[in-house]
């Protein structure tokens, strides 16, 4: 599966690409702000997005807005801090199909994107 990883913080991609590597994904792309996560996939069209909440000149939130405009198929599964629990649940309201918590574990992250591409 191809996967779009969406971060402002480098480290936390490195870590999400490692978790998905390992679980037999591939890495298309990687985006550091919400702009740029719309840009890229539009240009990628990657299987899926694992996107941060709060980053730097539009959100996680926004970003999966203008995502879903350009493709309502598209599956994004949320990435968020402990106590992000409001902004998750507007996450999905505006289209995400799942979150994953930091520091997540990399078993949970693997299992919430084998049950978003079941749906």
């Amino acid at each position: 599966m191809r996967i779009l990883v969406v971060d402002d913080a480098m480290f936390m991609r490195r870590m999400l690409t490692d978790i998905l590597e390992k679980g037999g994904h591939t890495v298309c792309g990687e985006a550091a702000t919400g702009k740029e996560a719309v840009e890229r996939y539009k240009e990628l069209k990657p299987d899926l997005v694992t996107m941060d909440i709060i980053m730097p000149d539009m959100s996680g939130i926004e970003a999966v807005k203008e995502i879903k405009k350009i493709d309502p198929k598209a599956k994004i599964l949320m990435v968020s801090a402990m106590g992000q629990q409001a902004l998750v649940l507007e996450a999905v309201q505006a289209g995400a199909i799942d979150y994953v918590v930091k520091p997540f574990q990399p078993s949970r992250v693997l299992e919430s994107i084998e049950r978003i591409m079941k749906k």
